[in-house]
């Protein structure tokens, strides 16, 4: 195969998978039709560009040959069914609609994902790959689940889209809040899962922070006045200002207190502090708001003042409070390190022990480490190291430990 007709085949995908697989699916609500149909049009393309030529449009091309596809596996599908419903879904499928200006229906299927009718388990997973193509491995491991377990738990959500007809449409404000954090939270996931990327390497990955960051502008356009969506966004835009600086010239990870804040992004620094007033003036405030202050009182590091450590406790303090996460109080015990010394820091994480949900937490146990090297304690850091060094996939982070453990 030519390395242009590759190359353009990858960047279609990368750039318009969500967004083909949401309108190919909006009016049949088979997600998982559009999705085998998308999957034989990338086939498709890699059998034919190499020879015909990549043509002007990529995604144009896909959709159209999708529809074919799905207009070929309607007839085969539904044979047992209606006259009437066949001719009805045919008609749909076959709508000839101008290709080349396709509409974006990501946010729409979003929502229709997060409907109630889908099992709030199934509904982050189920987005991740419908609208941003996670394979269900990744999802999988993303949420702790086997990889059988998770593909068993997608499958029905598709099922159940088409067979109640959930519809593809932004909810009316009285349903919005419920699903809402559902479509929040499937969003950051993306975020996350391309920002442990942070070298841009896995090309299943590759471009998710930034695809998310669309997702996340997409919802605060469309929600001015719902305030967690413009945290999000701005939590999402204060940690992906210092991506650049979070790897040195030779590839090793630099951890947040030593980087150089010439590196960070200032323009989308306060991109994200704007939105932080904005959701701020709305006065409902939420897990991603704090979260997102959390971040800007470590963002004044630009301007030549220390972190607001004080400022972060009682943030990390209050989203406890709002979530019972347990990595919030590990974080709130990482900060108490600069305010109140590294054992109260060490002490505040004794009382985490019998947190299960800590114990295979690659953070805690690096923070572990940390805190008891500070406290002297050579034999406790050197165990807590080896078992984070264990738990860690990001090698360049493995060699950071790595040389923390040596230097015991």
């Amino acid at each position: 195969m030519s390395a242009p007709a590759a190359e353009a085949a990858e960047a279609a995908a990368r750039r318009s998978y969500g967004k083909l697989v949401a309108f190919l699916s909006a009016r049949t609500r088979d997600v998982a039709a559009a999705e085998d149909a998308l999957a034989e049009a990338f086939a498709a393309a890699l059998a034919q560009w190499p020879t015909a030529g990549v043509p002007e449009n990529p995604d144009a091309w896909l959709l159209t040959v999708a529809r074919r596809k799905q207009v070929d596996a309607v007839r085969v599908r539904l044979q047992d069914e209606s006259a009437a419903e066949q001719l009805q879904w045919l008609r749909e499928l076959a709508d000839p609609e101008d290709a080349a200006a396709l509409p974006d229906r990501r946010l729409e299927l979003l929502f229709a994902c997060a409907h109630p009718g889908i099992e709030p388990a199934a509904r982050a997973p189920l987005m991740l790959q419908a609208v941003l193509g996670f394979d269900a491995a990744t999802i999988a491991s993303a949420f702790l689940a086997a990889p059988a377990t998770m593909s068993q738990r997608l499958v029905r959500a598709k099922a159940k889209i088409r067979q109640a007809g959930i519809p593809f449409q932004v909810p009316a404000r009285a349903e919005l809040p419920e699903r809402l954090a559902s479509v929040l939270d499937a969003v950051y996931a993306a975020y996350a899962e391309g920002w442990s990327d942070a070298q841009g390497a896995d090309p299943r990955r590759r471009n998710l922070a930034e695809e998310a960051i669309w997702l996340g502008r997409l919802l605060a356009a469309l929600l001015p006045s719902e305030p967690e969506a413009l945290g999000l966004l701005a939590l999402m835009l204060h940690a992906h200002a210092r991506r650049r600086a979070r790897r040195d010239a030779n590839g090793a990870y630099v951890p947040l207190a030593e980087q150089d804040t010439a590196q960070w992004d200032a323009a989308m620094i306060n991109e994200a502090e704007s939105l932080l007033h904005q959701a701020s003036r709305l006065a409902a405030p939420g897990r991603y708001q704090v979260e997102a202050a959390v971040q800007s009182a470590h963002a004044v590091r630009r301007e030549g003042r220390s972190a607001d450590w004080p400022a972060i406790v009682m943030l990390y303090e209050a989203l406890h409070a709002m979530t019972g996460s347990p990595v919030a109080a590990l974080n709130r015990a990482v900060a108490l390190a600069e305010t109140d010394g590294a054992a109260a820091a060490l002490a505040a994480l004794d009382g985490l022990r019998g947190e299960t949900r800590l114990a295979d937490y690659q953070p805690y146990w690096a923070a572990r480490a940390e805190l008891a090297r500070r406290t002297g304690d050579r034999a406790q850091a050197q165990e807590a190291y080896q078992l984070a060094i264990g738990l860690e996939r990001d090698e360049a982070v493995r060699r950071f430990l790595q040389a923390r453990a040596a230097a015991l």
